[in-house]
């Protein structure tokens, strides 16, 4: 059996938002066997866990799976695959984030000794495989974030009064603030609405936009942290999901929301049109511009014939990210 060590951070446990390295490795481990580092919340000893693992496991590990983003992660992603060199192991970066081309632009040497060295690059998207592929890089292969679809109930929803669903880390980047902004404007134009945001604290954005939420004195429910369970049962009482992201790849929670038969109006940003095609799977606005993202949730909602075209066109989608779909790509990878 292949031995995989999978190096990300496995902090879902610790209060953080769960992430690939939490749901993947549990996949790959039907046909690896697989070790996970790190657990630790300390940034430091976190790097140090993460090279210790490597040299630990050198002589028994056949793959070392390296989640790759672009802000200060990428760092520890740069040494861990150094000591991969180093001990020769086979290394592959698993590409997130919608930024990542800025980081190739402006480290072009850095990221050369981390990706040039690897063994292949798992892009979950089109979008990052096409901009790696722009810049050089052609050991890149597709194989997509995964869900297990029969989890996901399918519902078509009615939608009477508009009860919209935004599920991200509180971080500044998935620019929440744009939420409340686009629940004002709804407001404003005599719409009855609610909203509820479901994510960890990150960056200090979730106190930030509690604070403008009560300041406008608007219907905001703040959940904080939910497990996956927990969000979908809350989705069940909400008829439109909302993505405000200034930068994005493939998000896990966009996918789920598209399997669960809610209606998607997202910011048109990174792997987002790879994702949705726009008037088809789901409505795509320009980034940060409230008066855009509001229009197209009461096109949504007077267009009836549009809403089940788009929920039923997004259900069959991520139907082919399936596990089941996508294992034996992993399964061609890792054998």
């Amino acid at each position: 059996m292949t031995n995989v060590l999978y190096i990300g951070n496995a902090l879902s446990k610790k209060g953080k938002t769960s992430t690939t390295i939490d749901t993947l490795s549990k996949k790959l481990s039907e046909f690896c066997t697989v070790s996970v580092a790190s657990k630790k919340t300390n940034k430091v000893l976190r790097l140090l866990d993460m090279v210790w693992s490597v040299f630990r496991n050198s002589t028994q590990t056949d793959y070392v799976l390296i989640d790759t983003y672009s802000t200060a992660n990428f760092y520890y992603a740069l040494i861990v695959s150094q000591v991969c060199k180093l001990l020769g192991n086979k290394y592959i970066p698993i590409l997130h984030g919608g930024n990542l081309e800025k980081r190739l632009i402006r480290n072009p040497k850095l990221c050369g000794l981390l990706f040039k060295g690897a063994y292949k690059l798992v892009t979950p998207s089109k979008f990052l495989k096409s901009v790696f592929a722009n810049h050089g890089y052609d050991n890149s292969i597709f194989i997509p974030n995964t869900i297990e679809i029969d989890n996901y109930k399918f519902n078509n929803r009615e939608i009477k009064e508009i009860k919209l669903l935004w599920v991200r880390s509180f971080s500044s980047i998935y620019n929440p603030e744009l939420a409340i902004m686009v629940l004002e404007n709804l407001k404003k134009k005599g719409y009855s609405s609610t909203l509820t945001m479901i994510g960890p604290e990150i960056d200090g954005s979730l106190k930030r936009v509690e604070q403008i939420a009560n300041e406008k004195k608007l219907n905001v429910l703040f959940t904080g942290k939910l497990s996956k369970k927990e969000w979908i049962k809350i989705s069940e009482g909400h008829n439109i999901f909302i993505n405000t992201t200034s930068i994005d790849n493939t998000p896990v929670s966009v996918i789920e929301a598209m399997a669960l038969g809610l209606p998607i109006i997202s910011t048109n940003v990174g792997g987002m049109p790879y994702l949705i095609e726009d008037t088809k799977e789901g409505l795509l606005v320009p980034p940060n511009n409230a008066e855009a993202m509001s229009n197209a949730i009461i096109e949504i909602i007077n267009d009836n014939s549009l809403k089940k075209s788009l929920v039923s066109n997004a259900r069959a989608k991520v139907e082919k990210f399936d596990w089941e779909i996508v294992k034996p790509k992993w399964e061609l990878l890792l054998q």
